[in-house]
């Protein structure tokens, strides 16, 4: 059974309550992220920033449901996550979250179009509605006549997009990205930062960066910074 937030709002795409990560270690445990309430809210293009062993991954995690709290709540939308079972967690992650990783996570065997297409082939979505969707979000942010190509015969730049195409074409509640910008150049970066920003403008996307990289920071509307498991900072452009 799920149990609603009490303070739940139209506007909120997630929300946290005294949330906190606490690694069991000798010679004493390892508080990751402590106490940390949050709000997002829908359409936020925003940044979560710290130094090393602030707690940032660990939080991005726990909101993703890939991690769960040692306390506190969660909610995606008017859900709460941390009462989810295993099986519920990823069908939510399936349906509700969309990640976009450093490393881009690309399927090598699968063309961009399959690879794109992939959650929404998992959703049960007829192939002839998913081709015709990656095709338009392909055209878009500018990977038009890539579409059969595989991971190992594009850039970097390109393959990352093809990463973005996975986490936004089921329209998600929210995108995780997680130093998104860390493998690529700086003409690269920028251009995926245009799709990204394009993609919440268009479309209402929310987006939450982890991320060390300072253009990243100067294009997001809100940041957040995260010290010791605390957030030391949340600032609105």
């Amino acid at each position: 059974m799920t149990i609603e937030s009490p303070i739940a709002a139209a506007d909120i795409a997630v929300r946290t309550d005294n949330v906190w990560k606490i690694y069991p270690q000798e010679p004493e445990p390892v508080e990751a992220v402590r106490g940390v309430s949050l709000e997002i809210r829908e359409g936020d293009f925003m940044t979560m920033a710290g130094p090393s062993g602030s707690g940032k991954t660990t939080l991005l995690n726990m909101l993703g449901g890939l991690t769960r709290p040692t306390r506190g709540r969660i909610w995606i939308r008017d859900k709460e996550i941390t009462t989810l079972s295993n099986k519920e967690l990823a069908r939510l992650r399936l349906e509700s979250i969309g990640f976009v990783f450093q490393a881009f996570n690309l399927l090598p065997v699968l063309s961009a179009l399959e690879n794109a297409e992939f959650s929404l082939l998992l959703r049960g979505v007829p192939a002839e509605e998913r081709h015709r969707r990656v095709r338009e979000l392909f055209e878009e942010i500018g990977l038009e006549g890539l579409e059969q190509r595989r991971p190992g015969r594009l850039s970097g730049g390109q393959q990352q997009r093809v990463a973005v195409a996975r986490a936004v074409i089921g329209q998600p509640t929210l995108v995780l990205a997680d130093e998104p910008t860390a493998n690529l150049d700086s003409h690269t970066s920028d251009a995926l930062l245009d799709v990204m920003e394009e993609l919440n403008r268009q479309h209402g996307t929310t987006f939450l960066f982890s991320t060390h990289d300072p253009r990243v920071m100067e294009r997001a509307r809100r940041r957040v910074s995260l010290v010791d498991g605390q957030i030391a900072s949340d600032e609105r452009a």
